[in-house]
């Protein structure tokens, strides 16, 4: 736990910046690959197989998601070092063979093809797109412990410099691919993503290494390091978290699927998300913050909320500025480069959206309270609310009204951030008059 007296505005913000800017130069993969496949040969089919194949990576990477907060809230000292490590390194080979499960040409032919009805077009890019990313989920998680170390020991400015290199090989991948090959856009955009994520895996690790040498060297805690069985209940609820979360990609993507202008919906989904997420990213990156510099007894707790009070209207304003002036546009037709039928298209959706950093920013700051306690499960149950509001408004939405997909999901995405926010207020309350 990093150990800082007086907690001022400022000393949040200089710790907090390096992982913004990590979270945002990842936010940036999202537009940059969707603006390369946008220009390249059949945009509407390739940019709707990278969003689906996209939507899988993530769910089977969630399991690995939070090893960021569990590797910041635990590794203290040798043994608890070890023992995460060998926890992340099963955990990964898990994933990996999930994935490789979904890439079985049956299970692939009843999800994408039977259940999600994706055109053969699509399906087909869709496949090669997921082949291509199967080695993302255990670097994902590989990079994240070693992320994790590096927060834990206040190091957060390389965390920083190991995303400047990740993208720098993310672009140039993206562009020799784009300029000397005949690949299909999705499959250009999943190699990037690919070859940018593993490079930074290594540069993290060997980052780590003073830090991790500290570890190893150092005498063990005082009191008794957690066991397997300990850092499972610890990490569970967190992993369902991130499964539930990021499950709701391919969900949102069966249901736009079956609603009106599903070729449309599912060309614009990805590069609105993208758009979202560069300002979401902002938010995301104040979790590990709030764990890190809550305090023992969590006597920071104020400084820290007014933080990220100020900091999620800041957001919000940035994205509503983007949303509804003519800037929108600019995005969607010149930064994105979408057709101006689909630009226009997608303003309506991203304005439904404009809430949601700000929210993010709120969640972030919930969950960071609830881990540094190590009161996980409410985590957990907030995004059940969360997913499934999601889905009662995507069912009513596509089933019920036949609405036009987007509209559908850009709502439901919405409605089922607010519900997990509400169920975390008053849980935060308890904790904080229990003090």
């Amino acid at each position: 736990m990093i150990h800082a007296p007086n907690l001022t505005q400022h000393r949040i913000f200089i710790f907090w910046l390096p992982l913004a800017a990590t979270w945002l130069m990842m936010s940036m993969e999202g537009p940059f690959l969707s603006a390369v496949i946008a220009r390249l040969s059949s945009p509407e089919y390739n940019l709707a197989s990278f969003g689906v194949a996209f939507s899988f990576a993530l769910l089977t990477e969630s399991p690995v998601i939070m090893m960021l907060s569990a590797a910041t809230a635990l590794v203290t000292d040798r043994t608890s070092y070890l023992r995460l490590r060998t926890f992340t390194h099963g955990l990964n080979a898990t994933v990996t063979a999930a994935l490789g499960a979904l890439l079985l040409p049956p299970v692939f032919d009843f999800v994408a093809r039977t259940l999600i009805e994706l055109p053969e077009a699509v399906a087909a890019r869709t496949w090669l797109a997921l082949l291509v990313l199967l080695p993302w989920p255990a670097t994902i998680g590989y990079r994240r412990f070693y992320q994790g170390v590096l927060i834990r020991h206040g190091q957060t400015r390389r965390v920083a410099y190991g995303t400047v290199i990740r993208l720098a090989t993310m672009a140039s991948t993206a562009l020799a691919l784009a300029r000397w090959t005949e690949l299909d856009g999705a499959v250009v955009g999943a190699a990037a993503l690919t070859v940018g994520v593993t490079s930074e895996s290594i540069t993290s690790r060997l980052m780590a290494g003073r830090a991790i040498r500290s570890l190893l060297d150092g005498d063990d805690g005082l009191s008794p390091a957690m066991g397997y069985g300990e850092i499972s209940r610890f990490y569970l609820p967190l992993a369902l978290t991130a499964m539930l979360a990021l499950g709701i990609h391919p969900l949102v993507t069966f249901f736009v699927g079956h609603g009106r202008l599903p070729i449309e919906s599912l060309a614009v989904l990805p590069v609105i998300n993208s758009l979202v997420f560069v300002f979401r990213s902002l938010g995301l990156a104040f979790q590990e913050v709030g764990i890190a510099l809550m305090g023992e007894r969590g006597e920071h707790f104020i400084a820290l909320r007014r933080f990220a009070r100020t900091l999620g209207m800041a957001l919000v304003a940035g994205l509503g500025l983007i949303a509804w002036t003519p800037l929108g546009r600019v995005w969607f037709e010149t930064v994105s480069g979408l057709p101006p039928e689909l630009a226009a298209f997608a303003l309506t959706p991203t304005r439904i959206l404009v809430l949601i950093p700000g929210l993010a920013v709120i969640l972030s700051f919930q969950r960071a309270v609830l881990v540094h306690r190590k009161r996980t499960l409410p985590v957990t149950l907030a995004t059940v609310i969360e997913v499934g509001g999601a889905v009662a408004v995507l069912i009513a939405g596509i089933f019920g009204v036949g609405a036009v997909g987007v509209i559908a999901a850009a709502t439901a995405l919405l409605v089922g951030r607010l519900g997990a926010n509400l169920f975390l207020a008053p849980v935060l309350r308890a904790d904080t008059l229990n003090d």
